[in-house]
């Protein structure tokens, strides 16, 4: 799932993406409200971590604006502004959460789950793909009781993928919610992965290909069709 953080003090910045890369998050960094709102213009983000003492635009103007303009992106606010008028000047702006600094990451771990599970494809904490099994609070995969070790990376392709079960998810699709926006569309690292993954998934397994590529339009994780590059 791919994170919008919105901070402008750089350390808390760094340290705060690092800590969400580190359980699976693709996360894009805007240092003030004026760049929060370009990049949500050109990306889609399944949420928002947004502060609101920014420079220039504050984070209440921003959140306003997103909403003015239909944008229904989950908003978790950050904030030393905790008192009970700021908690509820933040959601009368339209934040769907607000959690005062300094929090625990563990804490805000928990919340940013739970405004995602709100959302229509990411209700499920287990996802079931034949006998594949994605815990996404632990994150932990088994195929037919037998753990599949994957890297932070893989776990992330493999549980969108599994999200959207039984679609074909073409690589723009993959590469706005996994991959950050540095990511170089004319790469092919989105192959590297899905070979990576597809072996992992497949080694020592005597059950059915789960993971299928339909040319020229994406990959597919479900039950075995004939259309396997």
């Amino acid at each position: 799932m791919r994170i919008l953080l919105v901070e402008d003090e750089e350390d808390a910045a760094r340290l705060l993406a690092k800590g969400l890369r580190e359980r699976a998050y693709a996360v894009d960094v805007a240092a003030d409200g004026e760049s929060a709102l370009l990049k949500t213009a050109v990306s889609d983000y399944d949420l928002i971590l947004l502060d609101i003492l920014l420079p220039g635009k504050s984070g209440l103007e921003v959140c306003r604006q997103l909403r003015s303009a239909g944008n229904q992106t989950p908003v978790l606010m950050l904030t030393a502004l905790d008192q009970v008028p700021d908690r509820i000047s933040g959601l009368d702006h339209g934040a769907d959460d607000y959690l005062g600094k300094p929090f625990d990451l563990d804490e805000l771990l928990a919340r940013v789950r739970a405004l995602l599970r709100r959302r229509p494809r990411l209700e499920k904490d287990v996802i079931e793909v034949r006998d594949l099994r994605i815990d996404t609070r632990s994150q932990t995969v088994t195929r037919a009781g037998r753990p599949v070790e994957l890297t932070t990376k893989e776990y992330t392709l493999l549980e969108y993928l599994a999200r959207r079960q039984g679609e074909v998810v073409g690589r723009a699709d993959i590469s706005e919610h996994v991959w950050e926006e540095d990511y170089d569309p004319f790469s092919n690292l989105i192959e590297v992965y899905i070979q990576r993954l597809r072996r992992k998934l497949e080694e020592g397994h005597a059950g059915p290909r789960l993971l299928h590529t339909r040319r020229g339009q994406g990959y597919r994780l479900g039950n075995p069709e004939a259309d396997d590059a």
